[in-house]
């Protein structure tokens, strides 16, 4: 079986004032499917650099990235959305949730874009959104419900396809500790009974602690620990 996602010298530079930044400098990482990892490191080390690297989100980057068996390289500009639409979910610090829609329709329309039916793709929302504990939110808009509450949705939003690997930004980083705490065990609990793999950018070392490994970004190079 495949690795859900395999990065093989990954590199990464920017230009500023004329001078080269290198913030990857040679990343390798696998995650077996299943597998849910701990992104650690400071504020500027580069870790959402990586996750975007992963989601296939921009170019420029050197290396290899392999999802699901697919090297990114080898895919069109076309092939490379169905990609992502198919088979990753993304969970970021802020929801971005459809403010004209409810917590339902947020869930419904990325299975809609897949191609699911419109009965299938509620009843998957619903099933969601109840295991997260929002069953009785079903109808409100983003701006009815607490900050907890959207980053559930927004949980659900990102395991509505059931992805082969879940992308997570500081998921629970605009939260307050309980609140963080609660969803982040909401996240892993549902990852882990749908067999994604999911790699969770944190600085938070007791969250970290939670998953089945942790990997540490200094000075542009993965380590393990």
């Amino acid at each position: 079986m495949s690795a859900a996602l395999q990065l093989i010298d990954l590199t990464r530079s920017f230009q500023q004032g004329g001078v080269t930044i290198e913030v990857l400098k040679g990343v390798d990482l696998m995650l077996a499917r299943g597998e849910i990892v701990a992104l650690l490191g400071p504020s500027g080390s580069g870790k959402s650099t990586l996750l975007q690297a992963a989601g296939l989100l921009e170019g420029g980057f050197g290396g290899r990235i392999v999802i699901d068996g697919q090297e990114a390289a080898d895919l069109s500009d076309q092939a490379r959305t169905a990609l992502r639409r198919d088979r990753l979910g993304f969970v970021y610090q802020f929801h971005h949730l459809l403010p004209d829609f409810s917590a339902e329709e947020n869930v419904v329309l990325p299975q809609l874009v897949k191609g699911a039916d419109r009965g299938g793709a509620g009843a998957r929302a619903k099933e969601l959104l109840d295991a997260l504990g929002l069953g009785a939110r079903l109808d409100h808009r983003p701006s009815q419900l607490s900050g907890g509450e959207q980053q559930r949705v927004a949980v659900a939003r990102a395991l509505a396809n059931k992805p082969v690997l879940v992308l997570a930004d500081e998921p629970t980083g605009n939260l307050d500790e309980d609140t963080a705490a609660k969803v982040l065990d909401e996240f892993l609990r549902l990852v882990r009974s749908q067999g994604s793999a999911a790699l969770v950018a944190t600085h938070n070392r007791a969250l970290a602690a939670r998953m089945d490994r942790v990997v540490r970004l200094e000075h542009g190079k993965l380590v393990e620990g």
